[in-house]
Parts: C-alpha cells; sequence; structure tokens
C-alpha cells in the first residue's frame, strides 16, 4: 500500500507540474493603440493619399493668384501651406473655375476650397471650419467717377463674378439691381476689374479685401464705396459631411493662432493680424 501511495502522489506532482507550466500568464493592462497599429500615426483622410489639395480661384489677389514669378502665391495659399506642412502632407495647389467648385469637391478632385470663400449664406452647403477672417461686399468704381454711393449706381452698368459672393448678396438686394441700367456677369474678377477700367462697366461688385489689396499693392485708380453691400467671413469649405478632415484643419489653424503663426502671416500680406480665430 505504501509503494502505491507513493506512485500516486508521484503521479499527482507531475500532472501538476505539467499543468503549470502551460498556463497561460494574467493578462496585464492592454497597449495604448491610440495612434493605429504598431504606434503608428492613423493616416489623414484625404482625396490622394499623402497629399493635402487645395482648390482655389488663381485670379483672386491677395488670397490665391499668380504671382510676377509665375508660380501661385497669395494669403490663403501660405495658410494652407503652414497646415499641410504641421501634418506632414504634401500641398496640391489646384486651380479651379469658381463656379465649378460643388463638381471639384463632389468628384473628390480637392480637399477643400481655400481661397477667400465666404461662409455667409452658404452654411448648409459645405462643412466649414470656424471664420477665420472677416470680409466685406463692396463695390469699386475708378477713381474719377462720379459714382460715390450706392443711390448714384442708378442706370449704371454693374458687373459681378459669377456664383461669387457679390453674386449673392446682390440676390437678397432685389430693390438695388432693378435700378441698374445693366446688370453682367463676368467669368473672374480680374476679367471685371479689365471692363471696368476699359470703361466697358461703370461699377463692379466684390470683395472689400481683394479691392483693397489691388489699390494699396498694385497702385491702381481704384475707388471702393463707402457703402457696403454686405458684411461676411471666410472659412476653408469641404464637401458636405467631410467633418474627419474639418476638424484636423480647425485644430491646426487653432495651434497656429496660439503660437502666433496665424498673425505673423497676416502682417506679412496685410501689414496686420486681420484673422479671427481665438480673438
Amino acid at each position: 500500500m505504501g509503494k502505491k501511495l507513493l506512485v500516486l502522489l508521484l503521479t499527482a506532482m507531475l500532472v501538476f507540474s505539467l499543468a503549470a507550466c502551460s498556463t497561460t500568464p494574467a493578462e496585464g493592462p492592454a497597449d495604448d493603440d491610440s495612434e493605429g497599429t504598431n504606434g503608428e500615426e492613423k493616416a489623414i483622410n484625404t482625396v490622394a493619399p499623402g497629399k493635402f489639395t487645395v482648390g482655389f480661384d488663381q485670379n483672386f489677389p491677395p488670397m490665391g493668384f499668380v504671382g510676377d514669378d509665375g508660380q501661385f502665391t497669395g494669403f490663403d495659399l501660405d495658410l494652407a501651406a503652414e497646415v499641410a506642412d504641421r501634418l506632414g502632407l504634401e500641398l496640391v495647389l489646384q486651380p479651379i473655375a469658381w463656379d465649378a467648385k460643388d463638381m471639384e469637391l463632389s468628384t473628390r478632385n480637392i480637399d477643400c476650397v481655400w481661397n477667400g470663400f465666404t461662409i455667409n449664406g452658404r452654411e448648409d452647403k459645405y462643412t466649414w471650419t470656424e471664420p477665420y477672417m472677416a470680409n466685406n461686399q463692396v463695390f469699386v468704381v475708378k477713381g474719377d467717377s462720379e459714382i460715390k454711393t450706392l443711390a448714384d449706381l442708378a442706370s449704371k452698368r454693374v458687373v459681378v463674378q459669377m456664383d461669387s459672393s457679390a453674386e449673392a448678396a446682390l440676390a437678397d438686394r432685389p430693390d438695388l439691381v432693378e435700378t441698374f441700367g445693366e446688370y453682367l456677369t463676368a467669368a473672374d474678377y480680374e476679367s471685371a476689374l479689365m471692363d471696368l477700367e476699359a470703361g466697358a462697366v461703370d461699377a463692379v461688385a466684390m470683395d472689400e479685401i481683394v479691392a483693397n489689396y489691388k489699390i494699396e499693392k498694385r497702385g491702381e485708380n481704384l475707388f471702393v464705396l463707402d457703402e457696403k453691400l454686405a458684411a461676411e467671413e471666410y472659412g476653408v469649405g469641404f464637401l458636405l459631411g467631410n467633418e474627419e478632415l474639418r476638424d484636423v484643419v480647425q485644430a491646426t489653424l487653432e495651434d497656429m493662432a496660439a503660437d502666433g503663426t496665424l498673425a505673423r502671416i497676416s502682417d506679412e500680406w496685410f501689414g496686420k493680424d486681420v484673422t479671427t480665430i481665438g480673438k
């Protein structure tokens, strides 16, 4: 009986030892995988991987235009370049026809429209960042024009860019439009201003920021009427529903405002800080 008991004890000890060796260790705290697999940052979802494609009107100084060196430049494009750099993306500048911007977004040819893009009246058509700049819609006439007030536009030839904020603002002022002698549209502001300088039209309805740039920086003989057509705000517009990319860009703009980068870029273009984020 003693030998049999000893054998049973030895057998039990062997089974226990094997079981202990095969037991799975207790699970510890899960690894933090918020940045994605193997600690890699989650990729930013853009229309072209690794790139940030910005649609803009290349005839809209100082926000986005062709510089004297033939290269794209402008205040908004500098902001977009800084955002892309901070996000580790390659900036792609994509000139677009302004009246084709919806098609450019819906076909995923661009990630956003960033070029003096007015939020007012378009709030529900795009997914927007918070406003980063204020602007007005105004009338521009030649420096020696007899037109000094909105009332003086009666019987005059007035031109506006197609699908622009000025056109939208005038749609809200049928009483004013009805006084015009002619109400015309142009493909872009450069064409409209060329018509003004040539005497083909008497006034251009347009963004004040563009008008002031042409007057102050280029010395053109133009005059902005004191009476404003409408006040507005600029934002970066994304395809409706694209909150993911909007949120990333918005957060980056807020960082740029906090560290003074927005103010610095603004000062380079306007001689002062005209931005509104964080103000």
